[in-house]
């Protein structure tokens, strides 16, 4: 038989379990009765408000809180309306600052206790929610920083769905495009790409979307609204949500075109520099025998001179001519070094093996041992065999100049990769490493001014790159001998 409680234990049980649920709820609670006495005070608000509970239980509700507080809520007026109307009004914020604690904001609201429809009691619930407000601050500053920095960059930042449809644009993207944001948002970015290239942006769009990473596009023109074709690059990153999927993507998109116009002009820099190096270069060759030619026609001139002197003096005017249409045979050579030529497909072995039985005989007269190495037989390209012969020769005679005592040169044919290569190396006086990257210029030599004009490398360097090519120096030491080395694409048979 079940051991029954007498109503004065069941009530005092149930009076003891009132005060443990009201001791742990965590806001603070005030009991208050139509006299607008407190009748019970949880311990979050005793303890909060800094107060006992011998001077708040009994005590009205207007020697609980200040004067200021009760003012500017208006809670007395509220809680009586309660007793009257029997509704709850709607919950406000109350700033309350017990002594010697900091200031704290709580929401709080006014609950009708009924018993039928008689309001016996009335429940002052207070929420402390000042770290909430402290976090809320704290976001909408770092909302207010962040989107400050995107509105100051020089950069367009824009975000999309995953559909690819805009969602952000900042003042930079309204200021480059003539897109106002209002008329840009819910537009497919695709559509403000240059129409070739939309499907391009399509597939980055979807690869993104799915979870592919696509880091940068170098150039990819945007449109702007009056319709011109602005040059600019993309980074791209995607946004996930909390749950870790891809939920939009933002792309960082930079004007290219000042960048462009820079590089421009740099290169009609460039091209007035070696235009003026190449006209002292002129000047100072043309210079020298047409002086010559000039004073010996001035000698001819003069009946009384001797017919032997005369035929001295038309020898030095011949000579002069000649050396003067060899500088314009190599510089018209250097400027275009095959119009009207034809290329063909060639072994490149065969080139260089013919090129050096030419090149042999010069060898032994200069005490200059020249070897060859052939790794293969048959290295295809497409080409023009007087312009590799041309090739081959310049760069072996420029390896032969670097010997005015003798030496070692040796040329390497092989296949590397998808490319044939040439290798020139000679052992002699080398270069230094501040002349390497001035080598191929027009009229550039570090020999003595009667062994050559400086055009040799500069026509190597044009044949090459016309065959799709690369010329390069592998190594060069001063006083250890260089390295050169051709590069050219071969047919695809020998890949």
């Amino acid at each position: 038989m079940k051991k029954m409680l007498s109503p004065a234990a069941s009530e005092g049980q149930y009076e003891k379990l009132y005060h443990m649920l009201l001791g742990n709820i965590p806001f603070s609670l005030l009991l208050i009765n139509p006299a607008l006495r407190v009748v019970l005070a949880n311990r979050n608000f005793i303890e909060k408000a800094k107060r006992t509970e011998e001077n708040t239980v009994g005590k009205r509700i207007g020697e609980v809180f200040p004067d200021a507080i009760l003012e500017f809520t208006q809670l007395e007026a509220k809680i009586r309306s309660v007793f009257k109307t029997g509704l709850e009004p709607p919950g406000a914020q109350m700033i309350y600052r017990a002594p010697g604690v900091p200031t704290r904001t709580y929401f709080y609201t006014v609950v009708p206790i009924k018993t039928g429809s008689v309001v016996e009691q009335a429940m002052l619930v207070l929420d402390d929610i000042s770290e909430q407000l402290e976090l809320s601050a704290k976001v909408r500053m770092a909302e207010r920083h962040l989107g400050s920095v995107l509105e100051s960059v020089n950069d367009m930042v824009i975000s999309t769905d995953t559909q690819g449809l805009v969602t952000s644009w900042n003042l930079a993207a309204e200021r480059l495009s003539g897109y106002r944001g209002a008329a840009i948002m819910g537009r497919r970015l695709v559509e403000l790409c240059e129409i070739t290239r939309r499907s391009d942006m399509e597939v980055i769009i979807d690869q993104l979307a799915t979870g592919g990473v696509v880091d940068f596009v170098e150039e990819l023109d945007l449109i702007k609204q009056d319709g011109a074709s602005l040059p600019v690059s993309w980074s791209f990153a995607r946004i996930r949500d909390d749950s870790g999927q891809v939920s939009g993507i933002v792309a960082v998109v930079r004007d290219l075109s000042q960048r462009q116009a820079l590089e421009r002009q740099l290169r009609q820099r460039e091209k007035m520099a070696a235009l003026g190096v190449m006209a002292n270069g002129v000047a100072h060759e043309l210079r020298n025998p047409l002086a010559v030619s000039f004073s010996a026609a001035q000698f001819l001139l003069d009946p009384t001179q001797d017919p032997v002197f005369g035929k001295e003096c038309v020898g030095k005017i011949v000579q002069g001519i000649e050396r003067a249409s060899t500088i314009i045979d190599n510089l018209l050579r250097f400027s275009s070094p095959s119009s009207g030529d034809q290329f063909e497909t060639l072994n490149l072995v065969t080139v260089v093996r013919d090129a050096l039985d030419l090149l042999r005989s010069q060898a032994r007269s200069k005490k200059i041992v020249l070897s060859e190495q052939y790794t293969q037989t048959q290295l295809a390209i497409t080409g023009n065999a007087d312009l590799l012969y041309q090739l081959i020769t310049n760069l072996v005679m420029n390896a032969y100049q670097a010997l005015p005592d003798g030496g070692e040169v040796s040329v390497l044919t092989c296949r590397e990769v998808d490319q044939a290569a040439v290798y020139v190396r000679d052992n002699g006086s080398g270069m230094d490493s501040t002349h390497l990257s001035q080598i191929f210029d027009p009229f550039f030599t570090i020999r003595a001014l009667d062994k050559g004009v400086g055009l040799g490398l500069s026509i190597c360097h044009t044949i090459v790159k016309q065959h799709g090519g690369i010329i390069a120096v592998e190594n060069s030491v001063e006083g250890h001998g260089s390295t050169m080395v051709i590069r050219l694409p071969l047919l695809p048979a020998n890949s």
